[in-house]
C-alpha cells in the first residue's frame, strides 16, 4: 500500500536538510560532507538538501555552495537526489546561484522567499517565475515566513504551480489549512519542513519531509513513513511520538537547528565542525541533553 503516487515525489520521500561540515579552522570540509552524505543515503535518505538554512547558506560563499554540490554528487552518485539551496533576497543573485548549481550537478533547486525586503505577493510570484525560467532544474519553493518575513500565500502558490518547473514546496508556514487548500488544487509535492509535522502532513497527502533531525537519526524518521505506507498508522504515530523529545530539543529549544545538529553530530563523532559566526556552538549542557534524547530514541 502506498498513499502517494511516486510521480508526485520528485525528489523522493525522506530528505535530509544536511548540515555543511567545516574544519576546526572554519573552512569548508568537503571530505566530511562526502562522508556524511554517504552515511545519510546509506541510512535511508532518498535525497539531501544542501545549502539550506541548516546548511548555513547565509555564511557560505557562492564558490563553496557549488563545490559542496560537486563533492556530494561524487559521493552519492545516482543513489540520491541533490537539491541545492540557492535562495537569496536578490533575484539576480539567485539566478546566478541556480545556474551554478545546475552546472555543478544538482537535481533540483530550493528557493526561499526573498527575505528582509518583504516584497508583495505579485513580486514574490515574479521572483519565483524568473528563477524557474532561468535553468532547466525543477524548483522546490521554501515557505518559511517566520524567517523571511513574507509568506507565499496559498493563492500565489496555486498560480505558481502552473509553471512546469515549480514542482514542490518545503512547508514551514505553520498553516495546516492553507497547505491542504494548495494540496487539493495543485499537483505540488509538499515536503514537511518542520519535523513535528512529518507524519501529520504526510497523512493528508504530502510527499515526505525535508528534515534537520535526519542528520542524526535518518533511519528512525524514515521508519515513520514506512509504517504509514504499510498501513500501520498506529505504529507510525508511535514512532513519530518517540522521536518528539529529540525533535523538541533540536528544533524548539531556543537554538537554531544548525547549532543543535552540529553539536549532536560532533558528539557522535560524525562530520560537523563549528558553526560560522554570528552563530555560536551549543553548550555542554545542551549537547548532553541532545545525547541523552538521542540514546533514548535509538534504543526505544
Amino acid at each position: 500500500m502506498t498513499t502517494t503516487p511516486l510521480t508526485t515525489r520528485p525528489f523522493g520521500r525522506a530528505l535530509c536538510a544536511m548540515i555543511t561540515p567545516f574544519t576546526e579552522a572554519g573552512a569548508l570540509d568537503l571530505d566530511g560532507a562526502q562522508r556524511l552524505a554517504d552515511l545519510l543515503v546509506s541510512e535511508g535518505c532518498d535525497g539531501v538538501v544542501l545549502s539550506g538554512t541548516t546548511g548555513e547558506s547565509p555564511t557560505t560563499t557562492d564558490a563553496e555552495k557549488a563545490a559542496l554540490v560537486r563533492a556530494v554528487r561524487e559521493a552519492v552518485g545516482g543513489r540520491a537526489s541533490i537539491v541545492a539551496g540557492v535562495g537569496t533576497s536578490d533575484t539576480r543573485h539567485t539566478v546566478e546561484l541556480a545556474l551554478a548549481a545546475e552546472k555543478a550537478g544538482a537535481d533540483g533547486l530550493l528557493v526561499v522567499t526573498p527575505y528582509y525586503s518583504r516584497p508583495p505577493q505579485d513580486a514574490v510570484e515574479a521572483h519565483f517565475r524568473e528563477i524557474a525560467d532561468a535553468s532547466g532544474l525543477p524548483l522546490m519553493l521554501y515557505d518559511i515566513p517566520g524567517r523571511t518575513g513574507t509568506r507565499i500565500e496559498p493563492e500565489t502558490m496555486i498560480r505558481l504551480a502552473e509553471h512546469p518547473r515549480i514542482v514542490a514546496v518545503k512547508d514551514c508556514a505553520y498553516d495546516f489549512l492553507g497547505t491542504q487548500k494548495v494540496l487539493a488544487r495543485t499537483e505540488l509535492a509538499y515536503y514537511a519542513g518542520c519535523d513535528e509535522h512529518n507524519l501529520a502532513l504526510y497523512a493528508v497527502g504530502a510527499a515526505g519531509y525535508v528534515s534537520t533531525v535526519a542528520n542524526a537519526v535518518p533511519r528512525r524518521l524514515r521508519s515513520v513513513l514506512d509504517a504509514f505506507d504499510a498501513g500501520d498508522t498506529a505504529r507510525a504515530a508511535r514512532l513519530q511520538q518517540q522521536a518528539t523529545p529529540l525533535i523538541d530539543l533540536m528544533m524548539s529549544a531556543g537554538l537554531p537547528g544548525t547549532v543543535t545538529a552540529k553539536g549532536l553530530l560532533g558528539a557522535l563523532g560524525l562530520p560537523a565542525g563549528p558553526v560560522r559566526a554570528p552563530l555560536r556552538p551549543a553548550g555542554r549542557e545542551t549537547v548532553d541533553q541532545l545525547l541523552a534524547a538521542y540514546e533514548r530514541l535509538v534504543t526505544a
